[in-house]
């Protein structure tokens, strides 16, 4: 590719909101009420910033994403423990977010009230959507950054409409009975439901790491890639924080209270914002429109970096399906496929044994792909010591901020977080919730020791 055809400093900023930013779960932590806005302000600070430190250090030194990072520190067998749950995290994820794309379909074009809308009619939809994104995905990564870029404008034009609607809103109404009149703005520890939505907020903010995997793809190369991830970072951290104040400014305290409110939040929130200014109905109509583009839009950068990250896993290297690329796209297209059907049999226990209508599918298959997702950002903390030790900071053309001391400020931070992020999913949960995320997690941590056994014996065999 040449370099004029690559990505500059706004595309790979785009490339990361697409990303990272995901409407399906920005609005969770809002049932907090205002202590939401406090919440997100504090892992932002505390989490996103150190972890964008780290990935920028490690991206501009060793440019070929996480699992790079993960063999260089610790070696093979941690490379493919990370490599396989950053994979298989996004085929847990697909069948998630097409949950959710069925029923933000019913509340766009109000089909609930049909009759017709039930777990097989939405299932349909779901399957069709999922293989549609994944063909699409198949045909080429300058089409997937198109079809990304084009989705984080949608993204960033929904959350700006939420915070400045909601800006209006409270100047006709006033804060009295919205979500902004519930708690103080600082969580407190006393509230162990509410500090669980650090999980959320983390989860919600992973994924500066997607642009190494890419470099070569990237104006500049590695030393481009330190500037945009700092401020990516703080861009993203500004419109959650944005758009989560527009959505406590159209909730009530009923809302915050409501078990769906996880999946109603956004499409109830953005209807009674613009009802609320005299707005007509095709306005939240399209807008809705957009919502779902961005939700399709937002896993196209994840299929690509996830499949583009596992082929540099020893065990992929031994079957085509991972590191085959396609004659004509170039792209890892049978990797796509392998994530297409294992998304398509989680979404057939989503809508027919889970209840997908009231949410209990969105957020149980939601919460695995989130155990499994966030799990290997752990080693983050351990690769960017490891490595600064054993090269060191002489040899960086970026260092995180503050020498030594800053290093491990960013490092424990980075782990603390995360580690409070994967304790919290299994705090206070239902029995059914633990029947399939226990279970899931364990057969998913298997998997990889069976792999890496199966490259190993085939090396020495060779």
């Amino acid at each position: 590719m040449s370099e004029d055809k690559k990505m500059g400093f706004f595309q790979i900023i785009a490339y990361l909101i697409s990303g990272i930013i995901v409407l399906d779960t920005f609005a969770a932590p809002a049932e907090m009420g205002l202590s939401a806005i406090g919440l997100w302000l504090i892992v932002t600070v505390f989490f996103m910033i150190p972890n964008g430190f780290i990935n920028a250090e490690l991206g501009a030194a060793y440019p070929d994403g996480l699992v790079s990072w993960v063999k260089e520190s610790m070696g093979k067998l941690h490379s493919t423990i990370a490599g396989w749950f950053y994979w298989i995290n996004v085929a847990m994820w697909l069948p998630a977010v097409f949950i959710v794309f069925t029923i933000w379909i019913a509340y766009a074009f109000n089909l609930f009230n049909t009759g017709y809308w039930n777990n097989t009619v939405m299932f349909i939809v779901a399957f069709i959507a999922n293989w549609a994104l994944i063909f699409t995905v198949r045909r080429g990564i300058d089409l997937g950054v198109f079809l990304s870029t084009l989705g984080t404008i949608l993204k960033v034009g929904v959350l700006l409409v939420f915070g400045f609607l909601g800006i209006i809103y409270v100047a006709q109404n006033g804060i009295t009975g919205t979500g902004l009149s519930v708690g103080s703005f600082f969580p407190t520890l006393s509230n162990i439901t509410s500090i669980g939505f650090v999980t959320a907020i983390v989860f919600n903010l992973l994924g500066l790491e997607l642009i190494a995997a890419i470099t070569d793809k990237v104006k500049g190369g590695a030393k481009a890639l330190p500037k945009a991830i700092i401020a990516g970072s703080i861009i993203i951290g500004a419109l959650y924080i944005f758009g989560t104040y527009g959505v406590l400014a159209a909730a009530t305290e009923a809302d915050l209270s409501d078990v769906g409110f996880i999946t109603d939040a956004l499409p109830n929130g953005l209807a009674i914002l613009i009802e609320n200014i005299g707005l007509p109905t095709w306005v939240y109509t399209a807008l809705m429109i957009g919502v779902l583009f961005t939700l399709m839009s937002n896993m196209i950068s994840w299929i690509i970096g996830a499949s583009e990250i596992l082929e540099d896993v020893d065990f992929a290297k031994d079957y085509k399906v991972f590191n085959e690329r396609h004659p004509k796209y170039g792209t890892l297209s049978k990797s796509y496929i392998l994530l297409g059907i294992i998304s398509s049999v989680f979404l057939v226990i989503g809508f027919f044994i889970l209840d997908a209508i009231n949410g209990d599918a969105f957020w149980t298959v939601m919460a695995l792909s989130m155990v499994i997702f966030i799990l290997p950002y752990a080693y983050l903390s351990f690769a960017v010591i490891k490595l600064r030790k054993r090269d060191g900071a002489e040899s960086r053309s970026f260092v995180i901020p503050g020498g030594t001391a800053g290093l491990w400020v960013a490092s424990i931070l980075n782990f603390l977080f995360i580690a409070l992020a994967i304790v919290m999913l299994f705090v206070g949960q239902t029995s059914l919730y633990y029947a399939v995320i226990i279970p899931g997690t364990v057969i998913t941590a298997i998997i990889p020791f069976i792999l890496h056994s199966l490259s190993t014996k085939k090396l020495a065999t060779a």
